[in-house]
């Protein structure tokens, strides 16, 4: 669901239980011990982070899978002959949107919302069984992926058996009512995080999953809707059975405090909509990248997408959003700094609005965008300078002659560079290259073809043209 910053926190009581419980609050009598900066006190670079990722997490991009609209059947089993596709493809992570039986009160459409969840510990029999979800994730498991699970831990279906057996979890509004969180959202109930009792709840039912099925971490639904204190206590609890992965759908810096290893790009994915219809440009990605460089912990894991399950579905494809833009922008997202996600069918160059609670099939083609995705997220998988967080290589930008068109940057580490340029207008370009961070010898990753840049080198390229250029093995 899409992300809506409010915050709620535990009542006075419960923040004394957490405290006595171990749990790192902060706020109120359980605050971090770190003393808050004076405004006349230079102001730190992003919240300190105590989070540790997983080795696998550095050089993967993660897939996001809507199983519903992915095959006929829509199961578990069906799914499992797309895995040597997609190991092919440079996946590294798969994110699979909640696997868990769906409510039928005031259920929306026909199947409803994957959203609306009326059992934690079930797997919805539509997919398949439980055996037959924990045998899938061996097998990706065996291929050397990963799993992310969606968790909705923000609210419940109507016909959840909680709120019968503990109605006290949940949400009244001004009558006494439980109430869904947001009007729209009337398929869901909301719940009510003061209660701590629930949180041992919902933290045993995300240990159950990493336990029983192995999953290595979860997508946390509109993360910025439930208490941070929450999650930074399920963080702990889990990483006591393995080391997870954890990614927020929401955007704020202090997540990856103690809970978080990634959260959503979601202002750089407005930049990119706002540059296709002509009201953003270059200067727009500088600044966006200048204030995430400042806001967040160094080794933070920012997610940077042109599409997933609630833009396609509510707000267009990226034919409609993006026109000429599709490829350079999906260039860019699997270039910059962070890690990249594709939906399901962009590699088929999925081209219509997915209904979200119809079934509605992907179409399966062949489409260029395969290739793209193919080799950039190999690339990036296998060059050091693309890897995420503190792995990977800084982003130094290169200047030129139209600087208001062409963003253009290296990224170096350990010997590997990565070259980049992307025009960000509908119009033929011209541009030299300013100074000589960006000399040396290459490969054009595309054109299969060996490329020299020079000093003073210029770039001709066409409308929404991109060049992505890869150091010589010989030249490093």
């Amino acid at each position: 669901m899409n992300e809506i910053r409010v915050r709620r926190r535990p009542s006075d009581i419960g923040l004394l239980l957490a405290c006595l419980l171990g749990v790192s609050l902060a706020i109120g009598a359980c605050h971090s011990g770190l003393p808050e900066p004076q405004p006349h006190e230079p102001q730190p670079r992003g919240p300190a982070s105590t989070v540790v990722h997983p080795e696998w997490s550095y050089a993967a991009a993660i897939y996001e899978v809507n199983l519903r609209q992915y095959s006929p059947g829509g199961t578990f089993a069906e799914f499992e002959a797309h895995l040597p596709r997609l190991k092919k493809t440079g996946v590294g992570i798969l994110w699979f949107m909640p696997i868990h039986p769906i409510g039928e009160v005031k259920r929306k459409g026909t199947l409803g919302s994957y959203y609306s969840v009326r059992d934690y510990y079930a797997v919805n029999p539509e997919f398949g069984t439980f055996e037959e979800f924990r045998a899938l994730v061996d097998r990706i498991h065996a291929m050397g992926m990963h799993v992310l699970i969606d968790w909705v831990a923000n609210h419940s279906a109507w016909d959840n058996p909680l709120t019968v057996e503990h109605p006290e979890w949940f949400t009244r509004d001004g009558a006494g009512n439980m109430s869904p969180p947001v009007a729209d959202w009337s398929d869901v109930v909301d719940f009510n995080y003061e209660n701590l009792a629930f949180w041992e709840y919902m933290i045993d039912a995300m240990k159950f999953w990493v336990r029983e099925a192995d999953v290595d971490g979860f997508r946390c639904d509109v993360a910025g809707m439930v208490p941070i204190e929450f999650w930074n206590a399920a963080r702990t609890e889990l990483e006591k059975i393995k080391p997870v992965f954890m990614l927020a759908e929401a955007e704020s810096p202090g997540l990856h405090r103690e809970a978080f290893d990634m959260t959503y790009g979601w202002r750089f994915y407005g930049i990119l909509n706002a540059i296709a219809e002509g009201t953003n440009t270059v200067a727009d990605i500088d600044a966006y990248l200048r204030n995430d460089a400042r806001d967040y912990p160094p080794d933070a894991f920012r997610m940077y997408f042109t599409s997933n399950h609630d833009e396609n579905s509510w707000n267009g494809t990226v034919y409609e959003r993006l026109g000429g833009g599709v490829r350079p922008f999906a260039v860019l997202t699997l270039t910059i700094p962070g890690m990249p996600l594709i939906y399901s069918g962009q590699e088929a160059g999925l081209d219509e609005r997915l209904a979200f609670f119809e079934k509605d099939l992907i179409e399966w083609r062949d489409h260029d965008m395969a290739r793209l995705y193919t080799l950039l997220l190999n690339l990036k998988r296998d060059n050091r300078a693309l890897w995420n967080g503190l792995r990977g290589g800084p982003l130094v930008r290169v200047p030129s002659s139209r600087n208001d068109a062409l963003f253009a940057f290296i990224r170096e580490r350990n010997g590997d560079r990565v070259f980049v340029a992307v025009n960000l207008t509908d119009e033929h370009l011209l541009a030299t290259l300013q100074g000589a961070a960006f000399v040396g010898e290459y490969d054009d990753l595309f054109k299969r073809q060996p490329v020299a840049l020079v000093e003073g080198v210029s770039l001709k390229m066409r409308p929404w043209g991109y060049r992505v250029l890869v150091r010589r093995a010989d030249a490093r």
